[in-house]
């Protein structure tokens, strides 16, 4: 399976990136499956990397309805949290799409991230055409911005008070998204 690239002059880019990035918009996404799932309602997954038991059950529980009830969830799926959350939806049979804070290039897939692309139900996306090669600090709040841009509703399951994801939400509520908390208001 090859990439497709999509300008921000392509019908197939998401308008909403415009909208709510407006000039920080990618210029370009790249995009590794079927670009269809972008077309559905999406909730965003977010979890600072340090988090509570309480949130962590929670993040699971929460997980397992929102596979379940078939729900498209896009996510970096980059704290260990937002990964085990990642292989619970995996065995599901819904959407997912995985964005990601480095370049697509040559990335080498897990077995189950191959067994649900071949399926048709993983689109990886990058804002990021030829670098970094590897995420970087900098990457994984375009990469997290990106993802809220795009989503419909907001989860996030903890935010570290004064943490990249407390900065993430409040961009969020500007943007008037519906957000939900778990843990850490």
């Amino acid at each position: 399976m090859n990439p497709t690239v999509f300008t921000s002059n392509d019908v197939r880019y998401p308008a909403r990136l415009r909208e709510r990035l407006g000039e920080h918009a990618p210029r370009t996404l790249t995009a590794l499956g079927d670009p269809a799932s972008l077309s559905q309602p999406k909730t965003a997954l977010f979890c600072s990397v340090r988090c509570p038991g309480d949130a962590i059950v929670g993040a699971y529980d929460t997980a397992r309805k929102l596979r379940d009830q078939g729900v498209t969830v896009i996510s970096g799926f980059h704290s260990p949290v937002e990964k085990e959350c990642l292989r619970i939806l995996l065995r599901g049979k819904q959407p997912i799409i995985i964005c990601l804070a480095r370049a697509l290039g040559k990335i080498r897939l897990p077995t189950e991230w191959r067994t649900a692309l071949e399926a048709g139900r993983l689109l990886l996306l990058s804002p990021f055409e030829k670098f970094p090669p590897r995420p970087t600090t900098e990457s994984a709040h375009r990469r997290n911005e990106l993802v809220a841009a795009l989503a419909d509703e907001v989860l996030i399951i903890h935010a570290i008070p004064g943490g990249h994801i407390e900065h993430l939400s409040a961009l969020v509520e500007r943007w008037h998204i519906p957000q939900r908390k778990l843990v850490g208001d």
